[in-house]
């Protein structure tokens, strides 16, 4: 029996690229217990089954990013810098099992999900949370508003207190208004 594997594991390894959660091609296939380039030659012998939002070529651009934070990390693939990655979605995923049809990529497939599905749990619930903290956020913008202009008003009525204004006087003697 094969060792199991957390979906936390496999969630670490989840990025956000272009809006959409990927694993590369790299970890999918050291998941599914086969070498890049076999899951590579799979996914082009059945492009048919992998249309644009099931997977990707990362561009030149996301991948010198992608290697620059690996290498801050000091997990870096060793792969062939003429070759970008696939990068496939968690429907890119399920897919590249169906095709590999390996006993081992077929029971990893089952942790791929889960990771996924935990993943699209936990910012759902980053989503309520950053919901609820905008109304709380817009609540409290509205009574500092108030408080603000009941603390200008105060501030005013003590700079006047401060600076009374000079009283008027009549001049002594008979003046005469010549106007």
């Amino acid at each position: 029996m094969r060792k199991s594997v957390a979906p936390e594991q496999i969630t670490r390894a989840i990025l956000v690229l272009r809006g959409y959660r990927v694993l590369l091609d790299a970890e999918l296939a050291a998941l599914y217990g086969v070498t890049t380039k076999r899951l590579n030659e799979q996914v082009k012998r059945n492009a048919a089954r992998f249309p644009a939002d099931f997977i990707f070529h990362l561009t030149k651009t996301e991948t010198v990013a992608l290697n620059r934070s690996q290498n801050a990390t000091g997990s870096h693939k060793h792969r062939d810098p003429r070759f970008a990655p696939y990068a496939f979605t968690e429907h890119g995923a399920i897919m590249a099992a169906a095709i590999l049809s390996s006993p081992r990529a077929i029971e990893m497939s089952v942790y791929v999900v889960r990771a996924f599905v935990q993943l699209r749990e936990m910012l759902a619930s980053n989503r309520e949370l950053a919901r609820r903290f905008a109304q709380l956020e817009t609540r409290l913008d509205k009574k500092l508003t108030i408080h603000d202009g009941a603390i200008a008003a105060i501030l005013s009525a003590v700079r006047q207190l401060m600076h009374p204004p000079v009283p008027k006087r009549r001049p002594i003697g008979f003046t005469a208004d010549l106007r």
